[in-house]
């Protein structure tokens, strides 16, 4: 795989709720109940990414590897040193996708004077987060349950 990593555009938004959609469904589905994982969908739209864009440093890691143009595998946004919406094709999980895009906006705000990273990880996410070096801050309760607050130092 030849894995590039690019701004958002909003022709990307029909693939990147498509991810998010399916990671949901195949792989958060696992951690919590049906209802949850419905708001959660009808949250994730393509619009609403779109609107994301808007205010949020959003990116793509794009698979090179079948096609000139590429193929959207994954997403991941920033909000200064917060990190959001991270979600990899679930057909493509554990190639080190989520790494690189983790790795993308890390070294994004590290270079902007951030000393740290922020996150709200699922319950689902948890685990990746803590492999990254992330440490449990506090855990919060959202209107899709239980999230993890998690901080990782940058280097600067």
């Amino acid at each position: 795989m030849a894995i590039t990593v690019r701004p958002f555009r909003s022709g990307d938004a029909p693939r990147v709720a498509e991810i998010v959609h399916r990671c949901l469904r195949e792989v958060n589905s696992r951690d919590y109940p049906a209802d949850i994982i419905d708001r959660m969908c009808a949250h994730f739209t393509a619009e609403r990414f779109i609107e994301l864009s808007r205010c949020r440093l959003v990116y793509v890691a794009v698979d090179h590897g079948s096609t000139a143009v590429g193929r959207v595998v994954g997403t991941v946004s920033r909000d200064g040193n917060r990190v959001y919406s991270m979600f990899v094709d679930p057909d493509l999980a554990r190639r080190g996708i989520g790494r690189r895009l983790m790795q993308h906006i890390e070294a994004l705000a590290a270079h902007d004077g951030y000393d740290h990273m922020e996150t709200g990880a699922s319950l689902t996410a948890h685990r990746f987060y803590l492999k990254l070096v992330y440490s449990d801050v506090r855990d919060t309760e959202t209107e899709f349950g239980l999230n993890h607050i998690l901080r990782k130092p940058l280097k600067p």
